[in-house]
């Protein structure tokens, strides 16, 4: 199998200026916005286990299918500037891309579609026939820390990868660091000081990560 090179794009404040779980709070008050919004948070800025809060947030909100779908229009509406054009960009230089997150399947995949990217790896959510919400899958890696470093692994064995780079803005995604070549930290919405001073490099326009990548 010939040897590939993978780019792994985080979705919340890096695709896309809004965070997902943030939204979905907003719907039930400002109270239990302001409580997830402080999760998130500290989870991003790499102080608060992501399994810690994971269920936490969710029973708070226990948001509807219906008010899932609706987060994957906001993340069309908010969408990077440049991300459509850089997706190509890589993908006509010889790069598979991905999204690789810690948010929700069914809101990510309307803009995985809008943005040409066929691959995405994040956490469904589970609702009854009604539309509403029962769980989320156990068994989806990005739900807890280091998560997305089971998933490059598994990226990595699946196309045979031989570069693989990580972009976001958070803690998780600077987690990935030795598991692949290099880690691209993204500030266009939201500059977490850790990532910025460990990532390999730091951009604030996905329009400069094909100059960073090569």
């Amino acid at each position: 199998m010939t040897p590939t090179k993978l780019v792994l794009l985080d979705c919340d404040s890096t695709l896309s200026a809004i965070e997902g779980i943030d939204e979905l709070a907003r719907l039930r008050g400002e109270q239990t916005f302001a409580a997830v919004e402080s999760m998130t948070r500290a989870a991003m800025e790499g102080g608060t286990p992501m399994e810690a809060i994971f269920a936490r947030r969710l029973s708070l909100i226990r948001p509807t299918l219906q008010e899932l779908e609706s987060i994957g229009a906001k993340y069309i509406e908010h969408v990077e500037p440049s991300a459509r054009e850089t997706v190509a960009q890589l993908q006509q230089a010889g790069w598979i891309v991905a999204i690789v997150s810690g948010g929700f399947t069914q809101a990510i995949l309307p803009l995985a579609e809008y943005l040409g990217i066929s691959r995405v790896e994040a956490v469904t959510l589970e609702f009854d026939q009604a539309g509403e919400y029962t769980g989320f899958g156990a068994d989806s890696p990005t739900a807890q820390t280091r998560g997305k470093n089971v998933v490059a692994g598994r990226l990595r064995a699946e196309f045979n990868a031989n570069k693989m780079v990580m972009v976001g803005d958070g803690a998780s995604d600077l987690e990935v660091k030795g598991d692949v070549e290099f880690v691209v930290g993204f500030g266009g919405y939201a500059v977490r000081e850790k990532v910025r001073a460990e990532a390999d490099a730091f951009i604030t326009r996905l329009s400069e990560l094909p100059g960073v990548i090569g």
